[in-house]
């Protein structure tokens, strides 16, 4: 391994190939009553990608914070580059962090920095270092992360792959050894989920980083890690090889192997097996509960739905998917009357929502309920009060009633045990589940889904999915959901609409649309298992970045 000189502190020995650079050995840690890492020991070798998985809540995010000593363990050994974190002053924690960069979840990016700002802000507050230089460093990087054009935008915008590389070139700007990621995949489509494991693997072995990465997506960790680890029961109840791991027989692990697919399918095979299956079981040809036509929609400059064409069969669950940038989100806001159509028209319950006065419109819209990809819980009153809201404002219902279908729908979607905490305390995956609840306790007529199992392990995906099913065919509800998981989509989808560059490629059956022959759409529900070169290529046809 050459010498790569860390810019934070640059008289530092980068850490021998040879010793594990994070070693926890019998860790326990609680918070309060609630216990979350109960004995448990992993290491993690230098110059590797270790990738850590395990059900929302198991305490992983928790496991990545006592690695860099932002939380102390309550017993047990945590050691980073040797030192045990607990045997040291903060001040020298501090230093052993200039080493170990973290990459968040949500970008962490100062909105009133531009990139390049962004991206030097550790150089310029920790260094000496001329400010041309370090722009010299942040266009090297940007070159790299194939984001140039970027380096004197504002994070605003950005869409959210730019964000994951420009946190990702922030991370490593000063050359650290270790840089823990927090699901660095989370709210991406298939081709840019690919893309930034590319970028990973990529950076990884530019700057000899060893990689952390917390992770519910399995066919990206399946690309990434050269020992997987699986979090349960408060320790590591599996790790090794992505192969040998998923052989493993603990519950757990069979529990987020269940739908990791063995190989890609590609789209001749799909066709066999349509043919080997026959038709679709039931048509789509129901009634309408919601049609578009030649809906086109600009913001200034920018063309974001150019004539789409869609209808939502009444009572079956469509899903609309697409790359970032592609209209999904501003199509579903003009079938629910936040936005009107510059042409074209919306028709929802037979009526066109250009036509109707403010009380017809808020009229409509009483009978469409949302879920947001963020929970918007109110964080001052408890899970069980934030379920009921919608029931209690407004609706005159009495006490025993609100609380006996708030425990109904809470038991549905497993989350009775918590409804007297505060959303504070509970994990991102709980907030979800009760933002669900909240948006169904109402029994709406359409439901809309904005990405409901973004951040969710492949377990509670599939308890998310099967929620959306149930309530689809337990209150005739008619779904509409916006995803990006293929997985997912397939599933529950009884129709999946593809929105490409602000055009519907297709809505159709999920046969019909797997064996599909047009290329994006190929391209993009297929990503899975492409090779790095596909994938470059992928994004330059997309013309993300």
């Amino acid at each position: 391994m050459s010498e790569r000189r860390n810019l934070l502190l640059p008289d530092a020995e980068r850490w021998p190939a040879d010793r594990p650079v994070i070693e926890l050995e019998d860790v326990h840690k609680a918070f309060g009553d609630e216990v979350v890492l109960e004995g448990l020991s992993l290491t993690v070798q230098t110059g590797k990608t270790t990738v850590i998985a395990g059900e929302s809540g198991s305490g992983k995010s928790v496991l990545l914070k006592l690695m860099n000593g932002l939380e102390l363990a309550d017993a047990g050994t945590v050691k980073l580059f040797g030192e045990d974190l607990k045997r040291i002053d903060e001040r020298r924690r501090t230093q052993l962090r200039k080493r170990c960069t973290m990459v968040f979840q949500n970008y962490a990016l100062i909105d009133s920095m531009t990139v390049e700002q962004n991206i030097g802000f550790p150089l310029l507050q920790n260094t000496k270092m001329p400010k041309k230089e370090v722009r010299k460093l942040v266009e090297d990087l940007l070159e790299m992360l194939e984001l140039p054009h970027a380096i004197d935008q504002l994070p605003a915008a950005l869409s959210g792959g730019m964000k994951k590389r420009v946190a990702l070139a922030r991370a490593v700007v000063s050359n650290p050894e270790v840089v823990l990621f927090d699901e660095p995949t989370t709210g991406l489509d298939p081709i840019m989920i690919e893309f930034v494991d590319e970028l990973i693997r990529r950076t990884q072995e530019r700057f000899e980083i060893t990689s952390v990465i917390i992770s519910h997506d399995m066919p990206s960790n399946r690309r990434l890690a050269d020992k997987l680890a699986i979090l349960a029961e408060g320790k590591i109840v599996a790790s090794g090889p992505f192969e040998e791991v998923r052989k493993d027989d603990h519950p757990a692990v069979q529990a987020l192997m269940a739908n990791v697919p063995t190989e890609r399918l590609g789209r001749e095979t799909v066709i066999e097996q349509v043919a080997e299956e026959g038709p679709e079981p039931e048509s789509l040809e129901v009634e309408a509960i919601v049609e578009v036509k030649d809906l086109h929609k600009s913001f200034g400059d920018n063309h974001v739905l150019k004539g789409v064409d869609l209808t939502i069969p009444k009572q079956r669950i469509t899903v609309v998917i697409g790359g970032s940038g592609s209209g999904k989100s501003v199509l579903i806001k003009h079938i629910i009357g936040l936005f009107q159509p510059d042409s074209g028209t919306v028709r929802v319950f037979d009526q066109v929502l250009g036509e109707l006065d403010p009380k017809g419109l808020r009229a409509v819209q009483a009978r469409i309920g949302m879920l947001f990809q963020g929970a918007a819980l109110f964080d001052s009153i408890t899970v069980r009060e934030n379920i009921a809201f919608p029931l209690v404002e407004g609706r005159g219902k009495r006490k025993k009633d609100v609380r006996q279908e708030v425990e109904e729908i809470a038991e549905k979607l497993h989350v009775q045990d918590i409804l007297d905490r505060m959303p504070a305390t509970i994990s991102n995956g709980q907030k979800k589940r009760v933002g669900l609840a909240r948006a169904l306790i109402t029994r709406p007529d359409i439901m809309v889904y904005d990405e409901p199992t973004t951040g969710q392990d492949p377990v509670m995906m599939a308890t998310v999915d099967d929620m959306i099913v149930e309530a689809a065919e337990a209150f005739d509800i008619t779904s509409i959901v916006i995803s990006h998981d293929m997985l997912s989509t397939f599933r529950i989808a009884d129709q999946v609409a593809m929105l490409y560059k602000g055009e519907m490629r297709i809505a159709a059956p999920p046969d019909a649309v797997r064996a599909s022959d047009d290329p994006e759409v190929q391209r993009f529900i297929f990503a899975g298992g492409s090779d790095p070169d596909e994938v470059d290529a992928d994004l330059k046809g997309r013309g993300e970045g």
